[in-house]
């Protein structure tokens, strides 16, 4: 490979920590769209000879299909992806195969199927949470107006919806999408044609490349193009905000899944037992979920320190750019595919939903805003007033709906029987109705333009 430069062959070590054909090998379909798109280029601009562009794209298609059925093999001297492919082209065509690396080096022909991969990998990754968004609507729609206890702290707080619950999942995977989107317009630009650092002295037509591999457009500086892999970090970020609303929700799945919750069943598909136990009903699914989350945070570390620091243009480093990305990918992935089952076979025990939504005092803050709204008290007033109504309550061992209308206007003559209209559960989230609230019409709003925007 290296020509008349070397008099020896690599030790075993060089070969085995220089080779990269064990992971990026999963760029062969990426490495050969880019060839043929070089080929294609390096004929039109009368660089190779037509015939021989066209023997040479016959090549790689046949190349193509061996990898398809066969696999990539695990050949060290063969390096990486692209020395693979060159040299199983040579097997099929003979020396020609030797012109298609002319005007290119391997820096800028990783950085265009690193590229193209990833590009890929975003593709996939928006169909799945779209896959997960779709899950949400559909449960969401099912619970608009089952009552449930919403928190802060982990403390029942005021009644919302579960319904209300699960779109809020639904706005943050649709923030994901946006930073994913964000991130493939932002890489969608070629670097073919950047050779190794400087660019080349052949005339290239880098915009013809660049449009039949689907870019917008050539990078604009050669350096650039081939020293940088903030594209790659721009994903993994995404990846990671993705991962992290993922966890949050597998958390949540966990702790209502407990036998102190008792808000939801898992399906058996989604649970496991125990070695020792037989009575137990694991939320494993979940619980990895959550653990991939800082897994994918690793991916996005690892890919940031390697990165650090690096001078213009390229380093051997970077060939370690591809592990954590591949990794994340494949995390994130499955964690979707969990969460996406997960969410489609729950059973959500609404019953013990509205219980516990009916503990703690939920409606406190419907008889502080009452006091506002209907007797003009001021809201700091209208706080304290609730809270000595919430301290009677505690002492008679009662809810605040439970206290008589006597046991109200001994803390304050203002209240009326008016009061009790405001103090339930239900009533407390059909009057939620601002914008983005929890009230049942709302939501079902909320399902309807989400549905809408697609």
């Amino acid at each position: 490979m290296w020509g008349g430069r070397f008099a020896e062959g690599p030790s075993a070590v060089m070969r085995e920590i220089n080779a990269s054909i064990p992971f990026d090998k999963r760029m062969w379909r990426q490495d050969i769209a880019g060839s043929k798109a070089h080929a294609t280029m390096l004929g039109a601009q009368g660089i190779v000879d037509a015939a021989d562009i066209a023997t040479i794209l016959a090549g790689l298609d046949a190349v193509a299909e061996d990898y398809a059925e066969h696999g990539v093999s695990d050949d060290l001297t063969l390096e990486d992806i692209h020395m693979q492919t060159e040299a199983r082209l040579a097997d099929k065509i003979g020396p020609v195969a030797g012109r298609l690396h002319t005007a290119r080096s391997r820096n800028d022909q990783v950085a265009t199927d690193f590229r193209l991969w990833v590009r890929d990998a975003i593709d996939s990754v928006d169909a799945a949470v779209g896959q997960l968004q779709a899950a949400l609507l559909v449960r969401a729609e099912e619970h608009a107006a089952s009552v449930m206890p919403g928190f802060t702290h982990l403390q029942v707080a005021q009644p919302v919806t579960l319904g209300h619950h699960l779109m809020a999942y639904h706005e943050m995977i649709a923030r994901d999408r946006g930073r994913f989107a964000d991130a493939r317009a932002r890489l969608n630009r070629n670097p073919l044609g950047s050779a190794a650092l400087a660019g080349t002295g052949f005339p290239l037509d880098r915009e013809a490349t660049a449009k039949a591999l689907g870019f917008d457009g050539p990078t604009r500086n050669s350096l650039d193009s081939v020293s940088d892999r903030d594209f790659a970090i721009e994903y993994l970020t995404a990846c990671v905000q993705c991962s992290l609303h993922l966890s949050r929700l597998a958390e949540e799945f966990v702790i209502w899944a407990s036998q102190m919750f008792g808000f939801v069943s898992l399906s058996d598909q989604w649970s496991t037992g125990s070695s020792i136990m037989p009575q137990k009903r694991n939320p494993d699914a979940a619980e990895l979920v959550r653990g991939h989350s800082g897994r994918i945070m690793g991916c996005m570390t690892a890919l940031m320190v390697t990165m650090k620091g690096l001078p213009l243009a390229y380093s051997k480093d970077m060939q370690d750019d591809k592990p954590p990305v591949f990794e994340a990918t494949d995390l994130l992935a499955l964690s979707i595919a969990a969460m996406t089952g997960m969410i489609e076979s729950a059973t959500f025990r609404t019953d013990r939903m509205r219980a516990a939504a009916e503990t703690g005092y939920s409606t406190a803050t419907d008889l502080a805003d009452w006091l506002v709204r209907e007797a003009g008290v001021p809201f700091r007033e209208a706080h304290h007033i609730t809270g000595r109504a919430v301290k009677l309550a505690e002492g008679k061992g009662c809810r605040l709906d439970g206290l008589t209308l006597d046991d109200l206007t001994g803390i304050d003559d203002r209240i009326t029987a008016g009061i009790f209209d405001v103090l339930s559960v239900d009533a407390s989230v059909a009057s939620r109705k601002s914008f983005g609230g929890t009230a049942p019409e709302r939501v079902r709003e909320a399902i309807a333009a989400a549905r809408a925007a697609g």
